[in-house]
């Protein structure tokens, strides 16, 4: 009897110790899955940021961003199915513990009630053998023996059952945390391949083309250009010039040699190009194109 109590206690140790930590795996479990599927959350506003972002910048920058969001939503997509499985796969094969270890607490329940009445029956004996009433004692032992059986019986199934669920647990804790690294791996290796496309698009970016896009926008005319066009200014005053003199004649005085006609047109010229200086870069750099250009 002792040694049966001693395995009885043995398997209310092991049935409880599955409880206790097949519950914490099932709750951390649970817990990994959902910080998932924020991570998967905080991952789509991550891709629409980025597209929101992109339809500000330069086109091959734009291009970059759009298809590197594409990308990351694909990765998203797989962590999605990354946590349905977690759930089908894991958490829910260790909550289904729970039903487990309740139907065994009431195998090695029954088994301990019917030890209880074995224990009864041999009290009750031992008594009716101190009183000596034989047709009793005949009953008693007749009652003992049947107590006994039915403890033996359930003894033996409850040592038969506690089998079984060693071994099944066993198997499930291999299955469990085998389907956990299948899923894990899984995931990863899609993600590994769309990052790499993803990093592809973004390194592709031409960075040349599109500081050639700010700058156009930025400084649309340089220096050089606008002195283009004070020079081509300054010709068309001089072609206005021209058409003055022609419309008000010809003023040919000569005076030891000199055309003094030359000189009058030369002074309007000069006076309309430097008001035209002044006009659009001020007095100050007006006074250095006529020093510069001697007019």
């Amino acid at each position: 009897r002792h040694r049966r109590d001693n395995q009885t206690k043995q398997i209310q140790e092991m049935v409880t110790n599955v409880e206790k930590h097949f519950g914490e795996l099932c709750q951390l479990f649970g817990a990994y899955a959902r910080k998932t599927a924020r991570l998967r959350d905080k991952a789509d506003l991550l891709v629409k940021e980025m597209n929101v972002y992109g339809d500000t910048e330069t086109p091959n920058l734009r291009y970059g961003l759009k298809h590197f969001a594409d990308q990351l939503a694909k990765v998203q997509d797989y962590r999605q199915a990354q946590v349905e499985r977690l759930e089908a796969k894991v958490i829910e094969p260790l909550k289904s513990y729970g039903t487990i270890v309740k139907l065994k607490r009431e195998d090695l329940k029954a088994t301990l009630s019917a030890r209880s009445r074995e224990a009864k029956q041999m009290q009750q004996l031992e008594r009716m053998r101190q009183k000596n009433p034989s047709d009793r004692q005949i009953i008693a032992e007749s009652d003992l023996q049947r107590a006994t059986m039915d403890a033996t019986r359930t003894t033996q199934q409850l040592e038969e059952t506690i089998d079984d669920f060693e071994k099944r647990k066993i198997r499930d804790i291999k299955k469990i945390l085998g389907e956990f690294v299948t899923i894990e791996m899984a995931f990863h290796a899609k993600a590994l391949e769309v990052y790499t496309t993803a990093f592809h698009h973004i390194q592709n970016v031409k960075e040349d083309e599109d500081l050639q896009v700010f700058r156009s926008t930025l400084r649309p005319t340089d220096y050089q250009s606008r002195l283009e066009i004070v020079r081509a200014n300054s010709g068309s005053s001089l072609n206005r010039t021209g058409s003055i003199k022609t419309m008000s004649g010809t003023l040919q005085v000569r005076t030891g040699g000199i055309n003094c006609n030359f000189f009058f047109c030369f002074i309007l010229v000069s006076k309309s190009l430097f008001s035209y200086l002044e006009n659009i870069y001020g007095q100050g750099e007006a006074r250095f194109f006529s020093l510069h250009y001697n007019f």
